[in-house]
Parts: C-alpha cells; structure tokens; sequence
C-alpha cells in the first residue's frame, strides 16, 4: 500500500506539504504501516493539492485535499477501505476525461515516481536506453535512430534533432561539450520545469545519450535560478547517478566518461537564444552571437557543443529504448511524436497537458482543458509566448503541428498556450507582451532595442484614445523592418503578437482609434462609469467603496458619479449587488 502527495511547485504552493505532513502524523498516531512519499505534478495542477492511494492494484486519485480530508483518507480508505467519494477525481475504473486524449513520453513518470528516489526511475525502465546505446549501438547509429524518430527541437524552432547531433559529431575539437537549455522564460510556460521536478533522472539519461551520441563527455544544465525546487531534485539526482555509475568515468564499464554540472541562470528571457546562453555559460553579457559559426562547430569556449531543451533530451531515452518507429508513429506529417504544453489564462482545467501531434486546437482546449472559465465566449489562443501570435476562434480547428500554427502567424514555440476569452483585449494583450520583448532585449541590434520601443509607445498611445490610422500601417512596418534587420530569434519573433492582432482582430485596433472605445472594456482611460437610475436603490455601496468620493446621492435614491473626479477604478460595477452601473 502506498500514497503518493504531489509536491511539484504547484502543489507545493496550494499546501501540499501540510498535507503531507497530515498524512504522516495520521497514520502514526493509527499505527498503520504504509509509505507515503511526494511526486512530481501530473499535469492537473487545476485539482491540487492531489493525493494517490495505491492498494490492491487500484489506484484512487483525490483532488483538492486539505489536512481534514488528508486524515479521513487515512481513516476511512486506508482503514475501513471506504474511498472518500466525494474528493476523488478518478481511479483505475474510472479514467479522468482530462487524461484520455493525451500521450505521455516526455511527462512519462511525472507524477508517478518518486523524482528523489533512483531506484524508481529504473524500476520504470529507466537507464535502460543508455545502457542499450552504450553497449549495443555506435555513434552514428544512435543519431540515425533519432533521425528516423523525426524528433524536433521542442524549444521553438523545430529544427531536426539528429541534424544538430550529427554537425557536432563531425565537427572536430579538442573537447565537446552536451548542453541543456532549461532557461524556460515565456510567461505562462512551465513545461521544462515540471520534468526537472517530476522526472530530473529523464533528462539526465537524456543528456547522457546525447553527449556519447555526439562524443562529449561534459554536459551542462543551463537552469533559472527561480526554479529552486527543480535544482534541488536535478543535483540529488546527478549525486545518485554517479553513485550507481550512470555518471562519471567508464560508464556502465565502457570507456564513456560523462560529466554534468548545473549552471544556474539569471532569467533572461534572450539566454533561450543558444548563442546568448553559451556567452553568459562564458560568464560574459547574455547577448546572441553571428551566425555561422554555429555552436556545433565553434560553441562554448569555441569548442563544439550541442544545446537541445529540457523536453527534447526527456523524449530520447523513450526513443531508444522502444524504437524510432513506434515515435514516428505518433503525430502528423513532419511533426512527430507529442508535444507538451501549458495550459493556461481563461481556461477551466489550467496546468500541463501532452498530446500527439495533430491534435486540433479545439480538441486541447475544450476536451481537455475543459473550456473557458465562467463558460465565456472563446476569444483567441497565443502560441508561443512572446514570440508567438494570437489565433483566432475561427482556426480553432487547426491542427497543432509546426507547419499548421506557422500558416497562423502564430509559432509552436516551447509550449505556452494562454487562452482568452471575450473580456480580452487584443490590443492590450500585444502591448503586454511587446512590453516584455522590449524591456528582455539584449540591446546589441538598433531595430530590436529601438524598434520595439517605438511600436510599444504607438501601442500605448492606442489604448489611451490617442491613435491615428496611420499608426497602424506604421507598426506594420516597423514590424518587418525589425524582424529583417535583428540578429536572434527574440527581434525577429517579438512584432508576432501585434502582427496577428492587425491580421486577425483590426477591427479591435480600428474602434480604439476611431470610436475611442474598447470592445472589450479592458483600456481603463476608454472606459466611462455611469448608474442606471431604473437600477439603483440608492444602498450606498458603490459610493462607500469609491476612492476619490466621485459618486453621490441621498439614501434609497439613485447615485450618480462625476466624471471629472471618477479615476475608472471599476470599484462601483464590482461591489454593486444590483448590475445598476454601466461600463462602457
């Protein structure tokens, strides 16, 4: 018998550790043997604090739990063998919908294994892939396995994996080095930091593959240091690692030697650029080198060196170990295998979700996500991150491969998916994440630091009333001159989000030009507070709540607010009982 608490970040931050803990004392002071052990996040982190009982091959998941209903899990489940109904969110009879349609291979034992414990991570299979690789498979024939996978790079590009293995196995160098871009910095995107937590033994054997694949035997994780919890886990790993020699000198008795060691990162989201993240590894400026050299040939210290993220190193042991074939029969077209996303925004089932590739968007965010919360009308989706696009309800349909959401305007990305819905304003949403491209700008190109600048004030000047039509045809092209002339992916990327705004929703930017308002009523200075007098009774709760005093009017009488004093808080339409104030 066993219970597993989910203890990644998210159900750490909702109280798992207190549950844990009740657990623990429970069923001591019951006397009752049973192990009890933290996980990884399964991907629901809309459910957490989430608990697993395991017994008699049943498996009981329990969703929202608190210290009480920790205690009566013990009390109840464990000791009279009565399931707490009304807290379990599936079982082994009784799948959850969320989890249906996915595919787990990267997010595989996340929220299954203990992430701290080695021993179960290899009684899941794990370090059979190296094992099988070392002892049965030579260089090149690890790297034409995954070129038969057809796995892509899972960072946003989506460049061929192998392709890059095999440019560094040719380059020649005095050392080689196998690096891990874990430097996840979209808003929204937690994907990476789910498998170092959940899984970190994954992408170690990742690396491992990765560095005999290509002839390196040092490897370096490049991680945020605002991901405490996932370095933790990844340097007990590396020490249990070494210990059962998957790590160190004469691997497994071969003549591999593989090294590893965790570089922690500032957060800069241009360190996601390989070559700005090989300068700050140099300890220099985080700032994208010319290219070519590429890094295969000349990377760090100018030696060759291979930078794949966190989700493609956690897909290679699956690969070797069960086949290219049976990866590449998963997916769609060019775009093979699964693709691990995060779910987030005004989305009902918020968290972390893995499917195949082809998936339609419809199909991620309403069958699984659950739909939009409050059961609002579907706006738009941005893929991407910051570097993504905006795709409309209207392609809703459209399959999640790299070449259909590229046809968007929009881009695969590391996985971030932020949903939207009717209360969203598109014209503010491109201004929040142009605001962010400009401020993470490294500086080096003209276009980038001062282009962006110039569209993101042209994009505040629209959401104050103080747009021209002009201005619209002037951030598109600035828009293309900034993606032509930038040097890394952030410039050339950072105008997607205005760019699909113009193409998919002018409308919206055309009414806070011409009409002065906001459709979605979310540009506070468009924005104009009146009561309806056929409403109001006159309680007096909007104005005991109004900041600068701006409404008046005598008990049970209907109020009303002066303009010139109203700051467009919003206070009075949120603490009003009877709908009676207009916000338009």
């Amino acid at each position: 018998m066993k219970i597993k608490v989910g203890l990644g970040s998210c159900g750490i931050a909702a109280g798992g550790r207190k549950v844990l803990e009740a657990l623990q004392t429970e069923a001591k002071l019951n006397n009752i043997n049973v192990q009890i052990e933290p996980t990884g996040c399964i991907g629901m982190c809309f459910y957490e604090p989430i608990v697993d009982v395991i017994a008699d091959g049943e498996t009981y998941s329990y969703g929202f739990v608190n210290e009480e209903i920790a205690k009566r899990i013990i009390d109840e489940h464990i000791q009279e063998g009565k399931p707490v109904e009304e807290n379990i969110i599936y079982s082994t009879k009784k799948p959850a919908g969320y989890t249906e349609k996915q595919y787990k291979i990267a997010l595989q034992n996340c929220g299954i294994i203990n992430p701290e414990k080695i021993e179960e991570y290899i009684d899941n299979g794990g370090y059979k892939a190296i094992t099988k690789a070392l002892k049965n498979m030579s260089r090149e024939e690890v790297i034409e396995e995954i070129k038969q996978s057809g796995l892509r790079g899972r960072g946003g590009a989506g460049f061929p994996t192998w392709f890059k293995w095999n440019a560094a196995l040719q380059s020649k160098g005095n050392k080689k080095y196998m690096v891990c871009n874990a430097d996840e910095g979209d808003p929204g995107a937690f994907m990476d930091r789910s498998v170092l937590e959940g899984d970190p033994h994954r992408l170690i054997e990742g690396m491992l593959i990765g560095g005999y694949a290509i002839g390196a035997d040092e490897g370096i994780i490049y991680c945020r240091a605002e991901y405490p919890l996932a370095i933790e886990r990844l340097e007990k790993a590396m020490v249990q690692a070494e210990e059962k020699n998957y790590l160190g000198k004469n691997i497994l008795g071969t003549d591999f030697n593989f090294t590893l060691r965790i570089k922690k990162g500032a957060g800069a989201f241009v360190c996601g650029e390989e070559t700005a993240l090989i300068e700050s590894l140099e300890g220099k400026r985080g700032m994208p080198r010319l290219k070519p050299p590429f890094p295969a040939q000349s990377g760090y210290w100018k030696e060759p060196t291979n930078i794949n993220n966190v989700e493609t190193l956690a897909n290679v042991p699956w690969i070797i170990a069960n086949g290219a074939d049976k990866f590449a029969a998963v997916g769609s077209g060019r775009s093979k295998g699964t693709k691990v996303f995060a779910l987030s925004g005004k989305i009902k089932n918020g968290g972390l979700v893995e499917i195949p590739m082809g998936m339609t968007l419809r199909e991620v965010i309403f069958d699984i996500g659950g739909g939009i919360k409050g059961d609002k009308k579907f706006k738009a989706v941005q893929m991407g991150g910051p570097s993504g696009g905006c795709i409309p309800a209207e392609l809703l349909d459209t399959p999640v491969t790299y070449e259909n959401i590229n046809a968007t305007g929009a881009i695969m990305g590391s996985g971030g998916m932020v949903v939207m819905d009717e209360t969203t304003c598109m014209v503010d949403i491109a201004k929040f994440f142009l605001d962010f491209t400009c401020k993470e700008s490294c500086g080096k190109c003209i276009y980038c630091r001062i282009g962006t600048k110039r569209m993101l004030e042209i994009l505040e000047r629209i959401t104050k009333g103080q747009g021209k039509l002009e201005d619209l045809d002037e951030l598109e092209e600035l828009a293309k001159s900034i993606k032509d002339a930038s040097l890394c992916g952030l410039g050339q990327t950072a105008p997607n989000p205005v760019l699909t705004g113009l193409k998919y929703f002018r409308d919206e930017y055309e009414a806070h030009i011409i009409d002065k308002k906001c459709p979605a009523k979310k540009c506070t200075e468009l924005l104009t507070y009146s009561i309806d007098k056929d409403k109001c009774i006159g309680c007096g709760l909007c104005a005991r709540n109004c900041p600068t005093g701006a409404i008046s009017g005598d008990k049970k009488q209907a109020h009303k607010i002066d303009q010139d004093l109203c700051i467009k808080c919003g206070n009075c339409a949120t603490s009003c009982r009877f709908n009676a104030v207009n916000v338009e």
